[in-house]
């Protein structure tokens, strides 16, 4: 995990560098530049008050002559625990309920279509502990847990999609955990769930002791603003690369460009203390808390543009005004799914699964 010496890449940048400078390193690292939102004063304001950092951009497309532009608005929240970890289990969730509810208002302000939340939101992120009470009372409910409740009220009163990731208590299947995000439609209905598909077995992120890979495959949920599909944490890398913070700027991008959509990476911040001491399986001594998350929450688009990130150490909220168009657009000039060997790729992927698999190496 990251260290909080300082609060973000920007800010960094914008400290040491001269403005000329600072055009040019933002056009090679971010792409081009994305065009800032005037949000409006109240959200600003209430930001402000709330203590979390608000900040918007737009990703604009070609206009075309048979489309119009197809805006959709979206908001990528990061927060850290309120309580401390060891506070009873409903204060904790009540205590997240009340702040995410305050910087969803700040979202509806700023015309969210679309509202996300961080990987096991409702909860601390106490995997690394490896013990199971209190955590695994965290546990809910995808269909109707309070959690998917309180989210269902959000999604009715802002007409606003919600992606909810919690830790789920399968009651149809003997009470089983996944770590699941729930897909509420803008009417407040659930629209679906997808898991996480590959799950960690790696130091402090050892959770096979508390949930498996998911048996959902990969859906994508039709809403009224887009489609949208989940990844969760570990599947956004795997199976290339462990979850370091110097792989977070590339990876959503990387998505992004390769399947000409637009992601959005989200990552919860602050430093969480458990009351008993856990080791890493590294040969390190014991300890309660495995440092800082990082936060540096982004949206990237198809033709290699991301924002700025939000702070490495602040809770956030990062609205991105999403021209849908460019997805197409891009995918017209680069052809990578026309130019895809998608029946090779099948094919070999078939192969390479079956225990009498041999690699085709070819030698002398």
């Amino acid at each position: 995990m990251a260290e909080p010496e300082w609060e973000s890449l920007e800010q960094c940048l914008e400290k040491h560098l001269p403005p000329t400078d600072l055009r040019e390193v933002k056009r090679l690292l971010y792409g081009k530049e994305t065009r800032k939102l005037d949000l409006p004063s109240q959200a600003l304001e209430c930001a402000a008050e709330g203590d979390f950092e608000l900040q918007g951009y737009a990703f604009e497309a070609a206009e075309e002559q048979l489309r119009g532009p197809r805006t959709v608005r979206v908001g990528l929240v990061q927060n850290r625990i309120p309580l401390p970890a060891e506070a009873p289990v409903a204060k904790q969730v009540s205590a997240l309920h009340r702040r995410i509810e305050a910087i969803v208002e700040v979202a509806a302000m700023c015309g969210v279509n679309i509202i996300c939340f961080q990987e096991a939101w409702t909860m601390p992120f106490a995997f690394c502990t490896r013990e199971k009470l209190p955590w695994t009372e965290f546990a809910e409910s995808a269909e109707d847990g309070p959690t998917t409740r309180f989210c269902q009220k959000l999604a009715k009163k802002h007409n606003m999609v919600v992606v909810s990731p919690i830790l789920e208590r399968d009651g149809a299947h003997g009470d089983v955990l996944w770590n699941t995000a729930v897909v509420i439609s803008n009417s407040g209905a659930v629209l679906g769930k997808t898991r996480k598909n590959h799950i960690p077995r790696v130091g402090d992120f050892n959770e096979s002791t508390y949930y498996m890979e998911g048996n959902l495959g990969h859906p994508v949920f039709q809403t009224q603003f887009g489609r949208i599909a989940v990844n969760i944490c570990y599947g956004r890398h795997h199976p290339l690369n462990w979850f370091i913070e110097s792989m977070w700027p590339i990876e959503a991008r990387n998505a992004a460009i390769a399947n000409h959509c637009f992601t959005c990476a989200i990552n919860r911040v602050g430093k969480e203390h458990f009351p008993h001491e856990f080791t890493s399986g590294d040969g390190k001594k014991a300890h309660k808390d495995f440092g800082y998350f990082y936060g540096s929450s982004y949206v990237a688009a198809p033709d290699s543009s991301r924002t700025p990130g939000l702070s490495r150490t602040r809770d956030g909220l990062l609205v991105a005004e999403l021209n849908l168009n460019l997805c197409r657009q891009v995918n017209d000039v680069w052809n990578f799914k026309m130019t895809g060997r998608y029946d090779m790729y099948a094919r070999e992927l078939a192969e390479a699964v079956q225990p009498d698999y041999r690699p085709h190496i070819v030698r002398e």
